[in-house]
């Protein structure tokens, strides 16, 4: 990459990075990509309403292969005092890129310039997918509809990641990340005076009790890994002359498989039934931010591999799954594909928290490694071409 393309995609990551948009109201940040795209290179771009994507075609002949990037941010506080004077901070209250969205999304403009000067007859079509709503698992559900509908062959992502050597390809054999899903249990019982608790139905017992079994199923035996995190209580405000009639208990279910999660969901909420329905209480369920597994395809994932060694990059394999859930899973539930991670550095900041900010340095790396994924499919592709006409 040269100087001129590095400037520009940091400048795009840093103008992202000002005006951040929470998941599915990513309005600006679309225009602004498109736009990149549009005024920088000559791929067709596909307007999509909530998301787009670009296309760059090669020819007939070939692979169809995907990429993939992340536009949302996440409603954490940041201002240019908090970062140390970040000429770029964010300029929207309580909202931030936390999560390095706005780095994913330039790396991919930046493979864009380097594929709108690539000649490479019969390569195929090359699809770049912007996609918003990450963070609530929406936007993969929605965008991975272009996978049938183009009949892409391969999709490809990746993230960054800390706690590893800037620059470094980390990847996970086959189940990178679990499935997970939101749970939200709202109880409704009846009001009455703290001297007369009797009088009223409060939820409070049903909630703590909600709480240890959740715990309980948890730390029972299983295959893979299974969680059960409390992200939130609610009942009643403090008052300590009422008895609450109503509350609220949230949950964040995560298992490396999806029936194990959805197993743990079906046992708490008929343990949530028996219990209300012992003390009186009305209760509805909600289940929200759902996301699949995501498993790496073996021959997707050697080929990411054998790009970052042509590169001199660094590959380290993790030996466990990474806990945090990804959407991409959607796409690789349709296709072959992996998604592979860039260290940002070993003592970085931890993702989703005040002092995060992307690594600049991982804009060129990462269009780089999209760019040696694309030569190796397309390689291979044209191989098994060659080979097909040869025994024809």
């Amino acid at each position: 990459m040269d100087d001129k393309d590095r400037e520009l995609i940091t400048g795009l990551r840093h103008q992202l990075h000002m005006d951040p948009e929470l998941s599915m109201r990513e309005t600006h940040t679309k225009e602004r990509l498109e736009n990149f795209i549009q005024t920088h290179t000559d791929l067709v771009v596909q307007d999509r309403g909530s998301w787009f994507y670009a296309v760059k075609d090669f020819g007939h002949r070939g692979l169809r292969i995907a990429f993939r990037a992340d536009m949302d941010a996440l409603p954490i506080e940041e201002s240019a005092e908090s970062m140390g004077g970040l000429p770029y901070a964010s300029r929207n209250r309580g909202v931030s890129h936390k999560c390095g969205h706005d780095g994913h999304s330039a790396a991919l403009c930046g493979f864009a310039l380097q594929l709108d000067r690539l000649r490479m007859s019969g390569a195929g079509k090359v699809y770049l997918i912007f996609q918003p709503g990450e963070e609530t698992g929406q936007g993969g559900r929605i965008c991975s509809g272009l996978i049938d509908e183009e009949r892409i062959d391969q999709v490809y992502a990746f993230h960054n990641m800390g706690g590893y050597p800037q620059g470094s390809l980390v990847v996970r054999d086959g189940l990178s990340q679990p499935a997970s899903m939101g749970l939200t249990l709202h109880f409704q019982g009846k009001e009455s005076h703290a001297s007369y608790p009797e009088q009223g139905r409060n939820p409070a017992q049903v909630i703590a009790q909600l709480v240890m079994y959740a715990g309980q199923l948890a730390a029972q035996p299983h295959r893979d890994m299974v969680l059960c995190t409390v992200t939130g209580m609610r009942c009643g405000e403090g008052d300590f002359g009422i008895s609450p009639g109503e509350g609220s208990l949230m949950l964040t279910l995560r298992a490396a498989r999806e029936e194990e999660m959805s197993r743990m969901k079906e046992a708490v909420c008929r343990k949530a039934e028996d219990l209300s329905a012992r003390e009186g209480l009305k209760v509805s369920m909600e289940a929200s931010d759902v996301f699949p597994q995501t498993r790496n395809d073996d021959a997707c994932l050697q080929l990411v591999c054998r790009a970052a060694k042509r590169q001199g990059r660094p590959v380290i394999h993790m030996k466990e799954m990474w806990r945090a859930s990804e959407d991409f899973g959607y796409y690789t539930g349709e296709c072959p594909g992996a998604i592979f991670y860039l260290g940002n550095g070993e003592d970085y900041p931890a993702l989703h928290t005040a002092a995060y900010d992307f690594n600049d340095a991982n804009l060129e790396a990462a269009a780089d490694l999209f760019m040696g994924i694309l030569e190796e499919a397309a390689g291979s592709s044209l191989r098994k071409d060659e080979g097909r006409r040869e025994h024809g």
